[in-house]
């Protein structure tokens, strides 16, 4: 596949015009690299695992008894 008919695929999908997808710089991932990114993210995950933090919360309180007065 050339690069041409690479971006017309591509706006023939989105119905973006031709040279607004060339514009935006496509190009075909090589899947023979493992992990192939173009653009790479190195930033922590944005993400919680919202039971796993309520596990280090939810500490429980001791048990006192009661008072009468």
């Amino acid at each position: 596949m050339t690069q041409h008919e690479l971006n017309a695929a591509v706006a023939s999908a989105t119905g973006e015009d031709l040279s607004e997808i060339r514009r935006r710089g496509f190009s075909i991932a090589d899947s023979r690299q493992c992990g192939f990114d173009p653009e790479p993210d190195r930033l922590i995950p944005q993400m919680i695992d919202w039971d796993d933090a309520e596990l280090r919360r939810n500490v429980p309180v001791p048990h006192r008894g009661r008072r009468w007065a």
